[in-house]
């Protein structure tokens, strides 16, 4: 059932929607990365603890090299989520890899401040979801979020599960999708 051989799948460098593409992280996205990351820093720490660390673009290229090794070794794919006409860097999505042997994962998302509430995450999810059920023939796909992100609905929780950026333990809400719930879903997608 599950895959095998993980290192051998090939993964695109780049999905694109109608309104987005997403791209694997390269050295030449850092100053963009930095200056998203910088705009909406106060925001993202809240969320994110690699937030509060950065200081200037090396800080952004190395943790694109970090999500390159991750890559290479087919533990996670981290991805910007690019303006499809101008180019513009709008924020992240990432694949965490749970289990290859089911094959579960886990997405992750975050915007800049000027890119929030256009729809540009819930494409680049349907995007990646899509991937992750048709390309990878997914058995479930799950987004978890910090407990206190009041703008998420959850369908479960992991209580004290993890660390905060503040330090505090938190709780950590869990959405699922199987593949009947991803057949139900992709029926309402556009085109």
């Amino acid at each position: 059932m599950g895959i095998e051989r993980a290192l051998l799948i090939d993964l695109p460098a780049e999905w694109g929607g109608e309104r987005v593409v997403l791209r694997h992280w390269r050295d030449e996205h850092a100053a963009a990365l930095f200056a998203v990351v910088m705009a909406s820093r106060g925001r993202l720490a809240r969320w994110f603890p690699w937030a509060a660390h950065f200081r200037g673009v090396d800080d952004a290229r190395a943790l694109i090299r970090r999500n390159s090794d991750h890559w290479a070794r087919r533990e996670s794919f981290g991805l910007g989520i690019f303006h499809r006409t101008d180019e513009a860097l709008l924020g992240s999505v990432g694949v965490s890899v749970r289990d290859w042997a089911v094959p579960s994962f886990e997405l992750g998302y975050w915007l800049g401040r000027d890119a929030e509430g256009r729809g540009y995450v819930s494409e680049a999810v349907r995007i990646m979801t899509q991937f992750l059920f048709e390309g990878l023939r997914a058995e479930r796909v799950a987004i978890g979020c910090d407990a206190r992100n009041a703008r998420i609905v959850p369908s479960g929780a992991l209580r004290r599960d993890s660390l905060a950026p503040d330090g505090t333990i938190r709780d950590s809400l869990i959405y699922a999708m199987i593949p009947d719930d991803y057949e139900r879903a992709r029926a309402t997608w556009p085109a």
